[in-house]
């Protein structure tokens, strides 16, 4: 079967699937939770052979692991998302015109949706309960690196749709060669929005390349602040939490900036990250602030490279700065416009912060660990949008959702 051929049959699938129930559908999304723990030990039997031609060091490699409790957690969000109320058919504006036209605008699913990601295949059970629950059928190109747990997981899912006689094209899976991705980028008619999960390089080729409209997520140059007034416990688990609860996704610590005046309480604020041995490339301010007080050995000279970098990894880099107008211009150079966060007890510069840093999430005495659907209350996440236009921030059920006007009248014809 051709790309073309695949893509047909999905959207024939969309169409059918506006036809299908709330209840229905949330049948079939506890039902796939309840699949996934029952085939675990044949899906971590698939991601082992995924996780056996990786190297355990790239960053990558945690993403692309699954386990038992990662999978009790997935079943989990997926039920959570069954639960949550159906962002279609809303009405966002109503009106009766004086010629008796009643005009509603009402929420209804894109269509079909194409998801471009890498090594995350806990992104292929995500993406589907989200797309189901707001109606859209989709389409996933996931990478090679994963490619043996995304057919298993699809396998999955679709014998659940089939069980409840729905069109498993609802989900549909295409080949890891770059030709399909060419094909989903250029698939006019047949696919209404791409969103693309990974790397920025990922993100910048999708949107470089696609004719299909994009919405970019998922890189994330995250920056934390600490202040001349920031309060040293805080700060050390905030930047600790934020740096090492999962260093290889899009909300963890790249960069921390600290005001030159708070050096010396520097030693104080990274003393826990050698737990998790956590190199720091430092300028030379936070370098002298460190040397003697950090292990040698996870201490290194920052570079005009380690700015600006997403590290994915226990690596980060220290930007010391004179004033507040310079924390605020750093993160504004180098920002992915992700998640921002300061530290600080002053309630004039945590409201400066508030609105003057151009981020999807601001945080202020919080760690950026934060920015997720669930932990925002929206269920499960198809990505985090770091563009304004439609979304931004965590993408969950209303994200994925846009509009149409339907006019109700009673022969009423416009007058010439």
């Amino acid at each position: 079967m051709t790309v073309k051929e695949q893509l047909t049959l999905v959207l024939k699938a969309s169409r059918k699937l506006n036809l299908v129930s709330e209840e229905k559908i949330n049948q079939v999304l506890n039902d796939v939770a309840s699949a996934a723990i029952a085939n675990t030990a044949f899906i971590l039997h698939e991601n082992q052979k995924d996780l056996d031609r990786m190297d355990p060091t790239d960053p990558k490699f945690d993403r692309l692991m699954l386990t038992a409790n990662r999978m009790n957690e997935i079943a989990a969000d997926i039920r959570n998302v069954a639960t949550l109320p159906s962002p279609l058919g809303r009405i966002l504006s109503e009106t009766t015109r004086p010629n008796g036209l009643f005009i509603k605008k009402i929420t209804v699913p894109f269509g079909v949706i194409g998801i471009i990601y890498e090594a995350r295949p806990n992104v292929t059970f995500d993406v589907f309960s989200l797309c189901l629950k707001s109606g859209n059928a989709c389409v996933l190109k996931g990478g090679s690196d994963a490619n043996n747990s995304n057919v298993a997981i699809v396998k999955i899912i679709q014998d659940v749709l089939r069980k409840h006689e729905l069109d498993e094209n609802i989900l549909s899976l295409l080949p890891v060669d770059r030709d399909a991705t060419t094909e989903l980028l250029h698939a006019h008619g047949l696919v209404d929005l791409i969103i693309p999960r990974g790397s920025q390089s990922l993100i910048n080729f999708v949107r470089e390349n696609s004719s299909i409209p994009v919405i970019e997520t998922g890189a994330g140059i995250c920056h934390t602040y600490f202040d001349e007034s920031g309060d040293v416990s805080k700060g050390k688990e905030i930047v600790y939490n934020a740096k090492t609860r999962r260093p290889s996704v899009c909300n963890a610590l790249d960069c921390l900036i600290i005001h030159q005046n708070r050096l010396n309480d520097l030693p104080k604020l990274a003393e826990l990250l050698p737990q998790n041995k956590v190199v720091i490339y430092a300028d030379e301010k936070s370098y002298r602030a460190l040397d003697g007080k950090y292990p040698s050995e996870l201490l290194e000279h920052a570079t005009e490279e380690s700015f600006g970098t997403e590290f994915l990894s226990f690596k980060m880099v220290i930007k010391t700065v004179s004033d507040f107008d310079e924390a605020l211009d750093h993160i504004a150079n180098y920002s992915s416009k992700h998640s921002e966060a300061i530290v600080s007890e002053s309630m004039d510069n945590l409201e400066i912060f508030r609105k003057s840093v151009d981020a999807a999430a601001v945080y202020c005495n919080v760690s950026t660990a934060f920015t997720d659907g669930a932990q925002f209350g929206l269920g499960a996440e198809i990505g985090i949008s770091t563009q304004k236009l439609h979304a931004r921030g965590p993408m969950a059920l209303e994200e994925l959702t846009s509009y149409k006007w339907i006019v109700d009248g009673n022969g009423q014809i416009r007058p010439k």
